[in-house]
């Protein structure tokens, strides 16, 4: 079984149902006591940084999110769910604190002098260059294959060796992250139609191993 972490927010539904597709048993969860025997967890995310970092705080679930990172466990982390593992965020003045599983801030993208009209945020298909040579999360997906992205904001982690895919908008930027036990990314598998698919399918049999 896998948790599907239900705070109040994000695209909950679409997740579920492309994680059922995947092949898992899925379960919405809205307390730690409720995951504590599920295979792998998934905090999935839509919006800001902050309304999702103080929801997961009012239902005590950030406390429940680290303790299972940190007891070795498959978890996935989806847009501002992949975000949430870092610092901090600069978006709208952020006060809240990241989880701090990354060291690194989140940032907004900036016109740069050769796009200085860059659109924010980045809606749409990109695609992604594979960083981590023969990375589980992206088993059986071409390199440069294009996922599905809706985001002005995106990490920036200390540790170069994390980053599983880049992704060039406005420079290049970590769209992914995979260390161990723990996946995120900053696009949306769910939305990425039968390369998203897959990267689930991935993340479901590595959950059940």
């Amino acid at each position: 079984m896998l948790a599907l972490l239900d705070y109040g927010a994000g695209n909950i539904r679409s997740v579920e149902k492309a994680l059922r597709a995947a092949g898992a048993e899925v379960q919405r969860v809205s307390d730690a006591a409720q995951f504590q025997h599920a295979h792998g967890v998934v905090l999935p995310g839509v919006g800001a940084f902050d309304d999702c970092l103080n929801a997961l705080r009012r239902q005590q679930l950030d406390a429940g999110v680290k303790a299972w990172i940190d007891s070795g466990k498959p978890f996935l982390g989806i847009c501002v769910g992949y975000q949430a593992l870092f610092e901090h965020s600069a978006e709208f003045n952020s006060c809240a604190r990241g989880l701090g599983v990354f060291a690194g801030p989140v940032v907004r993208f900036q016109p740069t002098e050769q796009e200085p009209h860059l659109k924010i945020p980045q809606i749409g298909w990109n695609e992604v260059e594979i960083t981590q040579p023969n990375c589980p999360l992206f088993a059986g997906i071409p390199n440069r294959s294009h996922f599905y992205f809706v985001h002005s904001y995106y990490p920036q982690p200390a540790d170069d060796s994390i980053v599983a895919g880049r992704t060039d908008y406005g420079g290049t930027f970590a769209a992914a992250i995979r260390r161990d036990h723990i996946w995120a990314t900053q696009f949306h598998p769910e939305k990425s139609q039968s390369v998203g698919l897959q990267l689930l399918r991935n993340f479901v049999a590595f959950a059940q191993n």
